[in-house]
């Protein structure tokens, strides 16, 4: 359904550092100076927003990472973590709700944008 997600950033170089060490990846920048991290056929990108005004995160939003297990999102989460990210919500473990059984892990990256690594197990 979505073909990209773009996220402000008020410090570019300190996204990259953050973002490169949490997806194992360098970023492809384009001529514009954005941050490019490809993955089964999506994108997620880092900007310095276009309007010139200060970057900041969307108080109830959420950007999921989807993974093929438990192991991936913990490593993830661990990675972002060492990387400047700080954990938010509850430590990353099995919830149950209206979507059924899922592995989440949350944290926020270095301009306060909101993460969840996702893993679906076969139900």
């Amino acid at each position: 359904m979505f073909s990209h997600v773009m996220v402000g950033s008020n410090d570019v170089d300190r996204s990259k550092k953050f973002y490169d060490a949490l997806f194992e990846k360098d970023a492809k920048p384009d001529d514009k100076g954005r941050l490019a991290y490809r993955k089964s056929g999506s994108v997620f990108m880092v900007t310095k927003p276009i309007d010139e005004q200060p970057a900041h995160h969307a108080n109830g939003g959420t950007i999921g990472f989807n993974f093929e297990s438990p192991e991936e999102v913990d490593a993830w989460h661990r990675r972002g973590v060492e990387a400047g990210g700080t954990p938010c919500e509850d430590p990353p473990g099995y919830r149950e709700n209206a979507f059924g059984k899922l592995y989440l892990a949350y944290l926020r990256d270095p301009d306060g944008n909101k993460l969840c690594g996702l893993h679906r197990p076969q139900q």
